[in-house]
């Protein structure tokens, strides 16, 4: 069964904390951006090897491969998208549709230990061009399609909540498969 679409303006997670996952921006210290993307990186390698990485414990929630891929693709995204925040003014980032990705990329159906070699790399670039980050560069802007506004520091906050949202993701989906 397909999954419907995620409609929603994640951006909210900058007010407040995560209901789901625990994530609280607010308390997230940007300056670790760089070990936290890397620190996540390495429980995807464990996520990514499980016996079922390939099973939607729901008919609406990926599978454990589905957000790997999604994680790996945002860690790329991000890296890019820091990068035009830090060379060029304000710029104005292309719509990313991740539903779209996911069945144009088949999710479903790459190969777990490649997607985590591929998720770890990203992983390292996107924590690479943040350790660069320093001083007012925290405050250089960019805005998102739809017109949400970031500083890299609110960017960085944005971003961790993702990755570290899906591997509860991915580890709940992994608990009700047990039941």
């Amino acid at each position: 069964m397909a999954i419907v679409p995620d409609d929603k303006n994640w951006t909210w997670v900058l007010e407040r904390a995560c209901a789901e996952c625990g994530f609280d921006s607010g308390r997230f210290d940007v300056a670790t951006t760089s070990s936290v993307v890397i620190a996540n990186a390495k429980q995807w390698a464990s996520i990514l090897a499980e016996q079922h990485v390939r099973v939607r414990p729901t008919d609406n929630q990926w599978s454990a491969l589905e957000y790997g891929c999604h994680v790996r693709d945002v860690f790329r995204l991000f890296e890019r998208r820091l990068k035009l925040m830090l060379e060029l003014d304000g710029p104005t980032f292309e719509n990313w549709d991740q539903d779209i990705t996911a069945i144009e990329d088949a999710y479903d159906k790459q190969d777990p230990a490649v997607v985590t070699r591929e998720l770890v790399e990203a992983a390292q670039a996107l924590a690479g061009r943040f350790s660069t980050v320093a001083g007012d560069q925290w405050l250089r802007t960019g805005l998102r399609s739809d017109g949400a506004a970031f500083t890299v520091h609110t960017f960085a906050q944005y971003l961790i909540h993702d990755p570290v949202h899906h591997v509860h993701d991915a580890q709940s989906g992994y608990q009700k498969l047990a039941q």
